[in-house]
């Protein structure tokens, strides 16, 4: 059932493309932006993953985006041998797309490959956070795991490991992908295209797609209009003003939380009243239909759907007043609040980013506190968003957004707020013990202790600007059948689109 909205503003000028649809089973895809990498390692970055995810890769298991179940995918089966070990059943008869044999030893070369040092490896990072794991092969299609502490939930976070072929470079992140996906890379014209063909010896079922041109456009209206003019099959990622045609738009939980994490230890954001103030100044619910009307206002990182997610917590609402009187009197006690502090936003990562920024920058002034605005593609933005941080010593809040779709807090916490995490700017004990606490515990334990260290994170260090739950909005012509669902933000399975008649 196709979803009805609001009138929209179709603003921007149409850009002329090369991608125009070759055959009746050749679609184009507009995204947001070009994809810095498609190295498998980095697929948890959604301009990578919407690329290669089930497309060119696979992994072992894989999470059903309608039912949140975990089924096979190319491991057949598993069982936990004890607290750190799992053995893993692989499918027979697959092969990688460079012909060579899918097997134990190909999955242990992945995961070699996946803990290397010389890349900061996002599905490393965000998923198995400090877990190191061992790979050793059984037999040929049999594969034992070893972790280096007890994960309750390893085949869950096997999900987004992607297994890229033996032949991939171990150095490096790549531009090549070699997968076991019904896909292969054609082509890749920096600037301008990706293309991806079937595979003639697929393991699988045969998709109906042939091939896939993926353009990126930044102007949400612009990706809207190339799918009203025929220039496009799928625009991802629409603004929810563009989302006005009832017969080709589709609105969906999209699994995303956006905040703007904060440089705890940099005056003056190391003084907590200021980084509640940050809060208190800003009127989210107003700032709403810039999103989407139907995006939820956020205390935490992941949604009700996770585990670990402690709904006791409650948006800071909007006080300007109480913010204002908050900077006053940390600058009273000598803190630097005229210190500039540097918004940190990259293009495209959602539709109305740059609007909300500037809505923050104005709403912050008001309290007293002064700002600017820098905004970088996705690759010097990662340079920001990882550690080490390339100006450590610059306050700034830094804009981000995050997916949880494997249901554990474990996905958010270790990365995001751990000590050790690539993405934390917090070095917090009491957090950093509940993470451990929670990590290897199953059952109630698990989950209060993931709640208590949401609960602190809000409560006590307030370590971001909270923002929202967000809603995704996609555009689809009528010369394709298909529908998003939460895991539209991260992947795109071609496998999924059907041709009309």
């Amino acid at each position: 059932m196709r979803t009805v909205f609001g009138p929209g503003i179709l603003a921007g000028i149409l850009l002329a493309t090369s991608a125009i649809v070759a055959s009746a089973q050749s679609i184009t895809v507009v995204l947001p932006e070009e994809p810095p990498s498609l190295e498998p390692c980095e697929s948890k970055h959604s301009s990578v993953g919407r690329v290669i995810i089930r497309n060119v890769t696979q992994s072992l298991t894989v999470i059903e985006p309608t039912s949140g179940a975990l089924e096979p995918l190319l491991a057949t089966s598993w069982e936990q041998l004890d607290e750190l070990t799992w053995r893993f059943k692989l499918r027979e008869g697959v092969t990688f797309s460079d012909g060579a044999d899918f097997d134990a030893a190909a999955v242990a070369t992945a995961i070699e490959r996946l803990q290397r040092e010389d890349i900061v490896c996002n599905t490393k990072q965000q998923t198995l956070g400090g877990v190191e794991l061992t790979a050793t092969p059984v037999d040929a299609l049999t594969l034992d795991i070893t972790t280096s502490e007890p994960v309750p939930i390893l085949p869950t976070m096997m999900s987004v490991v992607q297994v890229s072929a033996p032949s991939m470079p171990i150095e490096g992140a790549s531009r090549q992908p070699v997968g076991t996906g019904p896909y292969t890379l054609t082509s890749w014209k920096a600037g301008e295209s990706i293309s991806l063909a079937l595979r003639g010896d697929y393991w699988g079922d045969k998709p109906e797609v042939s091939d896939a041109t993926f353009v990126w456009r930044s102007e949400s209206a612009v990706r809207a209009a190339m799918v009203e003019k025929g220039e496009a099959d799928i625009a991802l990622v629409i603004a929810g003003v563009d989302a006005d045609d009832p017969q080709m738009d589709f609105a969906y939980p999209n699994g995303e939380t956006t905040r703007m994490r904060i440089s705890t230890k940099v005056p003056p954001l190391d003084d907590v009243r200021v980084r509640r103030a940050m809060n208190l100044a800003l009127d989210l619910e107003a700032m709403k239909p810039i999103i989407g009307s139907e995006a939820q206002l956020a205390s935490q990182l992941v949604g009700p759907a996770v585990n670990g997610f402690d709904a006791d917590l409650k948006p800071f609402g909007y006080d300007p007043e109480e913010a204002a009187a908050l900077v006053k009197a940390a600058q009273a006690d000598g803190m630097p609040v005229d210190q500039t502090i540097t918004i940190i936003g990259r293009e495209g990562i959602y539709p109305g980013s740059t609007e909300i920024l500037e809505a923050m920058q104005a709403l912050w002034s008001e309290i007293g506190l002064t700002t600017e605005i820098r905004t970088f593609d996705t690759g010097n933005w990662l340079r920001y968003q990882n550690r080490p941080f390339p100006e450590p010593d610059m306050p700034n809040v830094h804009t981000d957004q995050h997916d949880n779709l494997l249901g554990d807090a474990t996905f958010t916490l270790f990365n995001k707020y751990h000590s050790d995490g690539v993405n934390s700017t917090l070095h917090d004990a009491e957090v950093d013990a509940l993470i451990e606490k929670g990590e290897p515990a199953t059952g109630a334990a698990r989950t209060e202790a993931f709640q208590a260290a949401f609960a602190r994170i809000h409560d006590d260090l307030v370590a971001d600007v909270f923002m929202y739950h967000m809603v995704g909005y996609t555009r689809v012509s009528p010369r394709v059948i298909w529908k998003p669902s939460v895991s539209t933000n991260s992947e795109l399975d071609l496998s999924q689109v059907r041709m009309a008649d």
